[in-house]
Parts: structure tokens; sequence; C-alpha cells
């Protein structure tokens, strides 16, 4: 070693102690989780992704993608078949059969964590950006989010009154589903001024007539997708559950694009603007 010109040995040690994620670049990536996806591109990293599953509707470039299908509904042949170096996985993706055997095919997975907060956003990025050894990114991009939801949250800080809000999810042909606390919907609920309908349940619920009398709810929240399943504004209103409601009474009922609402990825603050203004109409007006 002492014969070796002193440039080639300092080439020798840093290569030798290179992690393997440092000496080749992540190139073929699969994304599983809407805000996931968004994450990768707003980091300058989509031209690395080779598919995305159903929930991944944004941006307009992931509907070219193979698409390995709904997030807990996986199965491992479609995703191996892709040969990926990486599949980045939302926290409750499954089922966990599908995970444990692609794991022991040896897929590399790295695991997401999706609380419906600022913070979870900030840690989701940043992990995001640690796979792809994309870290200064993703500390520009957290900087980016949090500055734009600063300036959302100023506008909501003296806000006179909160209003009561009702988030319905039809997932069937069942009844609509009602969010209670700890649901992204509660989330960017109080983000946006609101006061969740429901705070004496975790998780979603069936909601019946007398729980949603019960409520008083002044604002009902739907996806766009769950109101054209419900048969639009007017049969979502006149709803035995919604019928008597203030809601219902005021007209008032409010629908977003569902992974803009309740991604809380990078849009996230965008969101908080746009139901904001549904609920608070003078925030529109003052603009």
């Amino acid at each position: 070693m002492r014969d070796k010109k002193p440039w080639i040995l300092a080439l020798l040690i840093a290569a030798s102690s290179a992690s393997p994620a440092a000496a080749q670049e992540v190139a073929r990536v699969i994304s599983v989780g809407g805000s996931i996806t968004e994450i990768v591109y707003e980091l300058g990293a989509g031209d690395r992704l080779v598919a995305v599953d159903t929930t991944s509707s944004y941006p307009p470039q992931a509907d070219d993608l193979p698409d390995v299908g709904y997030m807990r509904q996986l199965s491992a042949e479609p995703i191996l078949a892709l040969e990926p170096d990486l599949l980045l996985l939302v926290e409750d993706a499954g089922p966990p059969a599908t995970i444990e055997q692609l794991r022991a095919a040896g897929v590399s997975i790295v695991t997401l964590p999706d609380q419906p907060t600022l913070d979870g956003i900030r840690q989701k990025v940043r992990q995001v950006a640690q796979a792809l050894d994309l870290n200064e990114a993703g500390e520009q991009l957290v900087t980016q989010i949090e500055s734009a939801q600063q300036d959302v949250a100023a506008k909501l800080a003296d806000l006179p009154e909160r209003p009561s809000v009702l988030f319905l999810l039809s997932v069937g042909t069942g009844a609509p589903l009602a969010a209670g606390t700890e649901t992204s919907a509660a989330g960017i609920i109080e983000m946006a001024g609101g006061r969740n309908a429901l705070a004496d349940f975790t998780g979603f619920r069936p909601l019946s007539p007398e729980a949603a009398a019960a409520t008083r709810a002044e604002v009902v929240l739907v996806t766009d997708r769950t109101l054209e399943r419900l048969g639009g504004r007017d049969a979502l209103l006149s709803r035995p559950e919604l019928a008597a409601s203030p809601a219902a009474e005021a007209g008032r009922l409010v629908s977003m694009d569902g992974l803009l609402l309740l991604g809380f990825g990078p849009r996230t603050p965008q969101a908080v603007a746009e139901l904001a203004e549904a609920l608070h109409p003078d925030l529109a007006e003052a603009r």
C-alpha cells in the first residue's frame, strides 16, 4: 500500500466506507401513498418513479405510470415484476402478508409516517428525502411548506367563530362514514378554522340519523368522489341523516379533491386556505 499514490489511496478508502445508497443512486422507485408520490415529484425525483398506487392522482404525470393497485390491497407479483430499488410505503399500506413477502424477496422498503399534522408532513418529507439521498432538497421543501402554512395560519389567528363541520366519506354502497377524532379530516378541519362535529369517537363510523342530528353540524364537508357517489348536492343534503341539520337548512356543503384535502403532503397549505375560505366566506371577500 505504501507504493500507491496518495490520491489513489484516498479513493480506495472513500469507496470502501461509502454506504450502498451513496455508492449507487436509487434509480427505480415505487411510491405507495398519494402524498408520498407528491413529495417525490416536489423533490425533483419524479423521473425515478417506475410505478405508483391508485391513490397517487397528483401531479398529472403520475397518471402515466404503471399502477400497482390500491395501497391497502397490494399484491407482491406486480411490484416484484418492476424490479424496484426502493419501495416507499405509507404506514397503513398492506396487507401485512404482502409486505413481508416483498421483504423476503429482498425489496428495500421504507415505511413512512402519515400523521395529520404539520409536524407529520415535516417527518414525511424528511424521510422521503433521506431515502432518496436528497436531504438538502427535503429541507428546502419543508421550509416552503412551513412558510406557506404560517401565512395561512396568520390569516386565521383572530377568527371570531369556528363552525361545526361534519366530514362524510362514502366508500361503498352503505351509509356514509363520519370522521371522528384522530383522522386526517379532523386535522384539516382544525387547521382551517373549524370544529370537527364528532369528538366522542376516533376514526370513522357509519352515521345514524340520531347521531347526525345531535351534532348540529353547520357545514358538511365531503370529497368530490363522495359527492358523486351520493348523488350530488341536493341528494346528499336531503338524506335523513342531514335533512334537519343547520348545514342542510343553510345549504352549506363543501366538496374538495380528496387527495388535496386529506393527503397531508406538500399541498396541505393550499388545502387549508381553500377550506378556510369555504368555512369563513369573509376571508375570501377580504382578499
